[in-house]
């Protein structure tokens, strides 16, 4: 495995900027997160990287080597998209194989069947090697594209958003069984996500992207905890971060336009009068849906007390975040 590092990387499509200047470093054995909505460029890095792109300006280099003048195949990178894109005529085990078979690679056949082997071991489809790829599920599909990347020994795995087309059971279960296998394989993994709780519960380091810009890069817990703008803090915490204006509660610094409460950091008990909208219990949580001076405010609901709506509910803010008018953090 090998540290990717992006130094002011930058691609145009016509008068669109999808990558604009971004400079990032991947560590080695890392599991590194590009989190944004749709149109933000995360893709795009990975096709660059990938050298399935051109980069108008700017570097990539994977180890100690520069690569832009590299092909795809001598990067040595092993991509997983969000669809399976397996061989439907082949068996799980074929399939697996297929990347060693490559001409490039000259890989003996005792040498593919141990890795293979193990590859279907890890991912826990041994008993489907000799099934044909057509006779599988959802996930044990997606399970067989993910080891068609592990099989090899890449300097990188990139994975384009590759649990997002499964259900919210097994996109749960395999979150888990993929970040096992790459601290297994100590294998350094740059991960494509519009899905906050993939990049929070996977992820050494997060990347937040904006229209093409690298807006932020840290651990899931220095982005959560200390965003940087209030674009950054709105992409992670669920429910999302309370946005209100600052005057509405003592103690804000001065420029300071917005207050942001996570809703854990909204205490209960004394402070201004808020009305209860709608209880929401989930189970593993209730929350509170509150009316402030016109401005909806969610919070968790002690779970000592039973709210209705209507309730009154005294609430005040605890280690709130403070934005000027730009958006920028403050405080």
């Amino acid at each position: 495995m090998s540290e990717v590092r992006l130094s002011n990387l930058t691609r145009t499509f016509g008068e669109t900027v999808a990558v604009d200047e971004v400079s990032m470093t991947v560590p080695n054995g890392a599991f590194v997160t590009l989190l944004g909505p749709t149109g933000a460029g995360k893709t795009t890095i990975l096709r660059l990287i990938a050298g399935l792109e051109q980069a108008d300006r700017g570097e990539i280099f994977i180890g100690s080597r520069a690569v832009a003048d590299e092909t795809p195949a001598q990067r040595n990178v092993a991509m997983v998209f969000q669809q399976y894109s397996l061989y439907p005529h082949m068996s799980v085990r074929d399939n697996l194989a297929f990347p060693l078979r490559s001409p490039l690679l000259k890989t003996p056949e005792a040498q593919i069947e141990r890795k293979v082997n193990e590859v279907a071991e890890v991912l826990r489809i041994s008993h489907k090697l000799n099934n044909k790829a057509t006779n599988l599920s959802g996930g044990e599909m997606q399970r067989v594209s993910i080891g068609r990347a592990l099989v090899r020994d890449p300097s990188i795995y990139l994975m384009d958003e590759p649990l997002s087309s499964l259900d919210a059971k097994l996109r749960s279960d395999l979150r888990i069984e993929l970040k096992r296998v790459q601290e297994s394989l100590g294998a350094t993994l740059l991960y494509v996500t519009h899905d906050q709780i993939e990049a929070m519960t996977m992820a050494t380091h997060v990347g937040v992207l904006d229209h093409g810009r690298l807006v932020q890069f840290g651990t899931p817990r220095e982005i959560y905890e200390n965003p940087v703008n209030l674009y950054v803090a709105g992409r992670l915490g669920q429910p999302r971060i309370n946005v209100l204006p600052a005057e509405m509660f003592a103690g804000a610094p001065g420029g300071a336009r917005t207050i942001g409460l996570r809703p854990e950091h909204i205490a209960q008990g004394e402070g201004k009068s808020s009305t209860v909208k709608r209880v929401e219990h989930l189970g593993d949580q209730i929350r509170l849906h509150l009316t402030l001076e016109g401005h909806d405010i969610v919070t968790f609901s002690d779970p000592n007390k039973d709210y209705e709506p209507g309730d009154m509910v005294a609430i005040q803010p605890r280690n709130p975040l403070f934005f000027d008018a730009a958006g920028a953090r403050i405080a």
